[in-house]
């Protein structure tokens, strides 16, 4: 059986946020949701401070790195106002996400490809002071070469149209999905990139991008905070936890690619 790196397990917690500020005022708090979270043995929190601070806010993000004991995801654009405040809180990573003011949630993969020249100098800025730099991409070779050029640490692959053609029960686009992600893993990997993926998973789904080789993260987030709701949210981490692993597991026996759809 060959070694298999234990899979890692990140937590968005933006959603929280989104219920509190509904109605505005401080409740549900997302800072108690991560300290949850992490009791429920998730390994990373993430959240996306956007441009227009729809969920969550700059004091969440001071606080989820005061707070918290496992490592801090600062989803975020490439911007210089959310460069100079992630190199001021100093998370343990940095994933530069496309933003746009009019969508629902992230929609694609950043252009590493086409964006080299801006992306370039604030990866650098962030790396200067010792934040890993994450790049959220389409499980696309081009892609995954820029962002190894530009120096990322670490490519997400976004996983989003496959989670959506198994939701919509598109079999054969699933399977031409997961291959495509199974391949960028692979592609990523070879060039010394960390891989991570995410967008859209649920229970099942999270079983199939677990036993990917060379994932060693998955960040999931709107799906947990939607079970939270009827299971709670410790319990709906550990269900996601326990998936995960039994994706792995199939890693381990050299099952991995067979079951997409």
């Amino acid at each position: 059986m060959q070694a298999i790196r234990p899979i890692r397990l990140g937590v968005n917690v933006d959603h929280v946020a989104t219920v509190r500020n509904a109605r505005g005022g401080a409740l549900p708090d997302p800072v108690r949701a991560a300290l949850l979270v992490q009791q429920a043995g998730a390994d990373g929190i993430t959240a996306h401070l956007r441009e227009d601070r729809r969920h969550i806010r700059d004091l969440d993000m001071e606080r989820l790195k005061a707070e918290i004991s496992i490592p801090l995801n600062f989803e975020m654009a490439a911007t210089d106002e959310m460069i100079a405040i992630a190199r001021r809180i100093r998370p343990h990573a940095c994933c530069l996400v496309p933003e746009k003011r009019e969508e629902r949630t992230t929609e694609g993969g950043l252009d590493a490809a086409g964006q080299g020249a801006e992306l370039g100098p604030r990866i650098a800025l962030l790396k200067e002071v010792g934040i890993r730099v994450s790049l959220f991409v389409a499980a696309d070779a081009a892609q995954i070469q820029a962002a190894r050029d530009l120096g990322a640490d670490i490519v997400e692959l976004h996983t989003g149209a496959w989670c959506e053609a198994r939701a919509e029960a598109r079999a054969a686009e699933a399977q031409a999905e997961f291959a495509r992600i199974a391949a960028a893993a692979r592609e990523a990997h070879g060039l010394g990139l960390e891989v991570h993926a995410g967008h859209g998973l649920d229970y099942e789904s999270a079983v199939l991008a677990a036993a990917i080789p060379g994932v060693v993260e998955l960040n999931i987030g709107h799906f947990l905070v939607g079970e939270a709701i009827f299971v709670g949210l410790e319990a709906a981490v550990r269900r996601m936890r326990e998936a995960m692993d039994r994706g792995r597991a199939l890693a381990a026996r050299g099952v991995a690619d067979g079951a997409a759809a």
